[in-house]
């Protein structure tokens, strides 16, 4: 299970975005999205950690590996564009 802390996903058109995003991904990956706490969790079917994180980031938002220390590192790195429509 990889997770991630995605404190920019506020609503569900964010959530669908960034599931979207995996999915282009890996195809094959389980993605749990827990809105009210701004987790998504990730059972991978083929993809690595990086490439999954790389993903939701390349989506429009910035996640945080969460209990993972050797997972992803991409808290200072801007999002190429902003994910959520809610502003």
């Amino acid at each position: 299970m990889i997770s991630f802390q995605v404190n920019d996903m506020t609503c569900g058109h964010c959530a669908g975005r960034i599931t979207r995003a995996l999915h282009a991904v890996d195809q094959n990956a389980q993605v749990r999205i827990d809105l009210a706490a701004h987790r998504v969790e990730i059972e991978p079917g083929a993809a690595h950690a990086d490439a999954l994180g790389k993903a939701i980031k390349e989506a429009g938002y910035m996640p945080v590996a969460v209990g993972n220390p050797a997972g992803p590192s991409l808290a200072n790195a801007a999002p190429t564009r902003k994910g959520c429509c809610c502003g």
